[in-house]
């Protein structure tokens, strides 16, 4: 927001952004397009696009004077209107839109992006798409990504299964990064026996930016439908801080590592499928345990109880809270440090709190208490020290898993959308249903 003696003044000339200025102060006169206001600039001063195309930014004081030489026009976005004509040698593939910035397009009056989900704008975008299959596509919603919830999981669940029931070789959804993996963690349990690669992908950086992803992403991912044999969701992403290759991996074990990092996403406690090679326009595999094409009927699912709380154990968490969600809530993922930890005041220490009765009283309520780890690689043991075996005596569930907390906290979601009896709901869990729970821990993957 610009300062208010600043904003006093921009309205009181009328400027709006995309209007000719003039900007007179005592020794200079500037001219140029008024620029939106970007977060990080200062609240008292504003940004000209000059005629030689440089931004520059003026700082507002008493003796400044704005003038509007020019209205600006509105600016427009217009999609692209014609695809290439369909080559039936190639595989075809569509990409669903749900937001994020992999197919945008920028507008560089004002340097505005645009989102693209048509697939003109995607094949006008990366014109190198029309040479690997057939693209087709459409936008289903434009989100950021922490606003997608559980009913948007399903419409995408829904929008998959027409596409795949058409005979399509393979889906990409785009999806912004920051919560791409809880989306694509819920569709691996939500669409079974999936016919054809669907494969997630996104942006780290938009593609205004020199050092933007979107274009290795993009090919990689399109690859990956159209070549690839893993009929399983995946997350495609880039490999390396350069643009050597992406990783391909496997939905329920994937996580972003990093905030900014173009390679932010990394395989936990597994290695990925696959290594996408763009320029060589290869794939190279890692794993074979993935479901193959036309393995089995494909049907969805998507019986989700979304009253699910995803908890972080730390020192000072008192059992009271714990205490107070019994009315408000079905399931308790507890994402418990080391092993399995949470305090227990084995010792009795006078100044010592537990919490362990409260999650008895979760649990004795019908309410599941799952354990994941919050070191991310690695397994739980219950088994080591006394604390977890107190914690497994009570019905703590998650003995010997190594699921991530995200993909755990989804799955009781599912298993919760199913039963409700807390035998089943154990058995279920701790039941390897999407490649949640890995057979044996492989420690070459820790940060790799």
């Amino acid at each position: 927001m610009y300062s208010e003696r600043l904003k006093s003044e921009l309205s009181k000339s009328r400027a709006e952004v995309g209007d000719l200025l003039r900007i007179t102060k005592p020794r200079v006169i500037y001219e140029g397009v008024l620029m939106p206001k970007t977060i990080l600039s200062s609240s008292s001063a504003l940004t000209l696009k000059l005629a030689s195309g440089y931004n520059v930014s003026i700082e507002y004081e008493e003796a400044m004077r704005i003038e509007v030489l020019s209205k600006g026009k509105p600016v427009e976005f217009v999609p692209a209107e014609s695809l290439p004509e369909k080559d039936p040698t190639k595989p075809s593939v569509v990409i669903l839109g749900s937001g994020g910035t992999i197919g945008s397009r920028v507008e560089y009056l004002l340097g505005s992006v645009y989102p693209a989900f048509s697939p003109q704008d995607l094949v006008l975008a990366v014109p190198e798409l029309k040479q690997l299959a057939n693209i087709e596509g459409r936008k289903i919603f434009d989100l950021f990504s922490n606003d997608v919830t559980v009913e948007h999981w399903k419409i995408l669940c829904q929008e998959v299964q027409k596409e795949v029931r058409n005979g399509v070789d393979g889906v990409i959804l785009t999806h912004g990064t920051d919560t791409m993996c809880y989306t694509a963690a819920a569709l691996s349990f939500m669409l079974r026996n999936l016919p054809a690669p669907v494969v997630m992908v996104g942006s780290q950086r938009s593609s205004d930016r020199g050092s933007s992803d979107n274009y290795v992403n993009l090919m990689c991912s399109v690859l990956t439908a159209c070549n690839s044999d893993i009929a399983e969701v995946t997350v495609c992403m880039h490999g390396t801080e350069g643009d050597e290759f992406c990783y391909v991996h496997q939905a329920t074990k994937c996580r972003k590592m990093h905030a900014s990092r173009r390679d932010a996403f990394r395989s936990i406690n597994t290695l990925p499928f696959a290594k996408v090679w763009y320029r060589e326009r290869s794939i190279e595999y890692l794993r074979d345990d993935y479901h193959k094409r036309g393995q089995g009927e494909f049907y969805l699912d998507t019986k989700m109880n979304p009253n699910v709380l995803m908890l972080y154990e730390h020192p000072n968490l008192r059992p009271e809270i714990i205490n107070r969600l019994a009315n408000e809530i079905d399931g308790l993922v507890m994402v418990a440090t080391g092993l399995g930890h949470v305090h227990t005041n084995h010792f009795n220490d006078p100044l010592g709190v537990s919490i362990q009765e409260a999650l008895e009283n979760l649990i004795k309520s019908g309410i599941p208490v799952v354990f994941a780890p919050q070191t991310l690689y690695g397994r739980l043991n219950l088994n080591v020290y006394a604390s977890g075996r107190k914690l497994r005596a009570i019905g703590v569930i998650g003995d010997g898993a190594d699921w991530l907390p995200e993909t755990a906290y989804i799955k009781l979601m599912w298993v919760l959308g199913h039963t409700k009896e807390m035998d089943e709901i154990t058995k279920m869990m701790m039941t390897n249903l999407a490649g949640e729970i890995s057979d044996r821990t492989i420690n070459e993957t820790y940060l790799a």
